[in-house]
């Protein structure tokens, strides 16, 4: 059996499902279910994409490459998406982009499938955009926690960010030191409110994780979280 380097390409065994989420206002969306090959989940991944007018889908590239890798490496499933409007090779969303009011819906339908298919232990992972519909929206549903990527709180008020203290659910903002719109000083600041906030800041990271090396260890702090007995990720596998 040979060892193999896992790379930037590396898609690893996993049960690949396309699913449509329905909205309570009437839309469909597509997207995808990757779960582990064998055996049932630990824990459960509902990524939210960066901004569809900056070209995020559900194929940005580290949630592409967490639901090509997790489900193996780490026994988690990972639930990809397209918000509304939006298109990617597995086909287009319904509707049109609503600046992150309306994908509360989105939000809803991706969480009432989770409960639909008695996936284990929701974790919300947003990605940029992603994050502000996590920071607004998630913290109304039954999940473990948020893991905020490159999160530049545009859109969440400081209000919608200080409902998160002292509500149970786990955050978890992970902070580049080179990011275009939040660095860790001032995310620090900005999350104030909320105490029990576990903010990781990586060195050298920048808000789009370019690089197999950023990649790696964004995928690694999600595991320690959502599996810490998978943590860290392997670099091979066997084939």
């Amino acid at each position: 059996m040979a060892v193999h380097e896992i790379r930037s390409s590396t898609e690893l065994p996993a049960r690949r499902e396309d699913i449509e989420l329905h909205t309570d206002d009437g839309l469909t969306l597509v997207g995808e279910l990757a779960t582990p090959l064998s055996g049932d989940p630990v824990a459960t991944l509902v990524t939210l994409h960066p901004l569809p007018t900056h070209g995020g889908f559900m194929d940005s590239h580290v949630l592409r490459k967490a639901a090509a890798r997790l489900p193996a490496l780490a026994d988690v499933a990972v639930l990809r998406f397209n918000l509304r409007g939006v298109e990617s090779p597995r086909g287009t969303s319904e509707g049109t982009f609503d600046g992150g009011d309306a994908e509360r819906f989105d939000v809803k339908a991706a969480m009432d499938f989770v409960a639909e298919q008695g996936l284990p232990n929701p974790w919300i992972v947003g990605w940029s955009f992603g994050t502000e519909l996590a920071l607004k929206y998630g913290a109304a549903y039954p999940i473990e926690g948020a893991i905020l990527l490159s999160p530049p709180l545009h859109r969440a008020s400081a209000e919608e960010v200080a409902a998160w203290a002292g509500n149970g659910k786990a955050l978890v903002a992970i902070v580049p030191e080179l990011d275009d719109y939040l660095r860790p000083d001032e995310a620090r600041e900005r999350f104030a409110s909320v105490p029990e906030l576990e903010l990781v800041a990586v060195e050298g990271g920048k808000h789009l994780w370019v690089g197999e090396q950023q990649v790696r260890r964004v995928l690694d702090e999600i595991v320690a979280r959502v599996n810490a007995p998978a943590y860290p990720l392997p670099t091979s596998y066997d084939a």
